[in-house]
């Protein structure tokens, strides 16, 4: 890895960030395959709304997820895609260690 700036560490980090909390990575298992209303991420995760609402507002302004208005309906899908890459990669390797114990 090459030696990263001060700027691109903290970039780095906030991403890191936004996917070190659960209900995010929740949320971003519920929208991975396709876009859904916050009624339905709230059915998918088993959280209250004011609770859902808040992560996706953080997710929707960090860019890894982006917001669609259709009627009366909000749709939340993924944007950065390598953002699931990251944690499926992450996902394989812990599955990996566990079963080497």
């Amino acid at each position: 890895m090459r030696p990263l700036s001060a700027e691109e560490l903290s970039h780095l980090a906030g991403r890191f960030k936004m996917l070190g909390e659960p209900m995010r990575l929740k949320i971003l298992q519920s929208v991975c395959h396709e876009p859904r209303t916050v009624t339905e991420i709230v059915e998918a995760t088993g959280s209250t709304q004011a609770n859902v609402s808040k992560h996706l507002a953080l997710l929707a302004a960090s860019g890894i997820l982006e917001r669609r208005k259709e009627g009366q309906c909000v749709y939340y899908g993924t944007k950065d895609r390598l953002v699931l890459e990251l944690c499926d990669l992450v996902r394989s390797q812990l599955v990996s260690r566990s079963g080497s114990r």
